[in-house]
């Protein structure tokens, strides 16, 4: 009898251990499927929360409408991005017509479109490009350097020519634009990048109307004949207070300001002079007016504006210039109706 006693309890113990090792085994098994959704979970939604994080805090304190450009060290590379704002401030005296590199092809400065040394929201600041090119441009129909954007600029908006991408100048802009871009995250757009929110009305731009805005809004700066107030001596000398807007010395006719849309959209949240984004004293219809009358003078022409945007379904709908992949008039293309 105490033998078989003593069995039954081997018996039992056996069973016991065997439930413990069973329950180990689904816990193993629980902890090895868990565990690795958990970490992968965690690896998805942790650097989303941080770049949420870093996304609020460039909305709120990396660009805004009091910017400072932070002080330039006195190092080599202080040097040189100060010179880079030099280059972007006073492009005229130091790159344009007339000066040993004759870069440029107009009298206008960098800043004439990007205000205030490239930092002012809402009007297609520097701050943070460092940060987000190579990007894909539809203009050219594939991934481009900030180096070949900052040419495109020189060609275009500068009526001029591009430069050596390891020149000093260019290097200089680089190095300015990497100064200012210090606290912007890496890979993502920050808000106040590009233009304001702008919504085209359904109809075609109303030239006269335009030109009526321009009269109350602009011509005290620009001039009767957007010919824009010259520098002089200890103010831009050589350059412009406030820039031509057409005729032959400001950005051509295949530069991003030649299009409606863009135009308005700059137009509205920094125009007139002063204006900030989420303030403007224009409204869309108005914007939309003005940026239409201004583009409809003359100004110097693009060479090879046929071989812009390669893929045409790419071509923005306001580009003002053929080949289209479409039978909507080049008119309409000018000043809309874009509902197409």
């Amino acid at each position: 009898m105490e033998q078989q006693n003593t069995n039954q309890d081997t018996i039992s113990d056996i069973k016991g251990i065997l439930r413990y090792v069973k329950f180990l085994a689904v816990l193993c098994i629980i902890l090895l499927i868990v565990v690795p959704i958990l970490l992968h979970v965690n690896a998805g939604r942790l650097p989303s929360e941080e770049n949420e994080e870093k996304n609020s805090t460039a909305e709120t304190a990396i660009l805004t409408d009091n910017f400072q450009i932070p002080p330039f060290d006195d190092t080599e590379e202080g040097r040189m991005a100060e010179y880079g704002y030099r280059l972007i401030t006073e492009t005229y005296a130091l790159i344009g017509p007339g000066t040993a590199l004759a870069t440029t092809g107009n009298r206008l400065a960098c800043s004439s479109c990007h205000l205030e040394g490239g930092t002012k929201p809402y009007a297609a600041p520097y701050v943070g490009l460092s940060g987000i090119f190579p990007m894909y441009s539809g203009r050219e129909d594939r991934v481009g350097s900030l180096e070949e954007r900052i040419n495109g600029c020189f060609e275009r908006s500068m009526n001029g020519k591009a430069i050596d991408v390891n020149s000093k100048e260019m290097r200089a802009m680089m190095s300015y634009i990497k100064h200012i871009s210090k606290d912007a995250p890496v890979g993502n757009r920050i808000k106040g990048q590009g233009f304001v929110d702008f919504v085209a009305p359904d109809r075609p731009a109303d030239i006269e109307k335009g030109a009526l805005v321009y009269k109350n809004t602009c011509l005290s700066c620009h001039g009767a004949n957007g010919e824009g107030i010259k520098g002089i001596a200890g103010n831009r000398e050589g350059g412009y207070i406030y820039p031509p807007l057409w005729g032959d010395d400001t950005y051509n006719d295949g530069a991003g300001m030649a299009r409606l849309i863009t135009a308005a959209r700059f137009i509205k949240g920094n125009m007139p002079y002063g204006v900030t984004h989420d303030a403007p004293q224009l409204s869309d219809e108005e914007a939309y007016d003005v940026a239409a009358y201004i583009n409809s003078h003359n100004r110097p022409e693009k060479a090879n504006k046929e071989l812009d945007y390669p893929n045409l379904a790419k071509k923005p709908k306001d580009c003002p210039y053929p080949p289209y992949n479409d039978n909507i008039p080049q008119e309409q293309h000018k000043i809309g109706p874009f509902n197409f």
